[in-house]
């Protein structure tokens, strides 16, 4: 997953592609809005957590965790189509994921 998190970090910009559900999906049940689930990616402080093995599906999804402009952590399942991210779903990070955010950020610093 090194590929997306050079992508997370290195696209110059970020166009979304939102169907009329998952527009409002994510914030109906999780009070998370298509704004702040935008900002996520432009803040470039997401980290891969990978991608989705089962159930499987057509198309590859991945997931990132990161915090948004509001200091919300926020868990993210999407998927790339034509160069375009289109989010399946958003919602605040359990605190499993917050702790790999943690633990990946420790990993990358270490690299450094």
């Amino acid at each position: 997953m090194e590929w997306l998190l050079v992508w997370l970090l290195e696209a110059p910009s970020f166009e979304f592609d939102w169907d009329t559900g998952n527009r409002y999906k994510s914030a109906a049940k999780h009070g998370v809005p298509t704004d702040e689930v935008e900002a996520v990616f432009r803040l470039k402080l997401s980290l891969p957590l990978g991608r989705q093995l089962a159930p499987a599906m057509p198309e590859e999804r991945l997931g990132i965790v990161g915090p948004s402009p509001t200091g919300r952590m926020l868990q993210i399942a999407f998927t790339l189509r034509e160069g375009r991210v289109r989010v399946i779903s958003a919602r605040p990070a359990h605190w499993k994921e917050r702790k790999r955010y943690e633990e990946i950020l420790r990993q990358v610093a270490e690299r450094i």
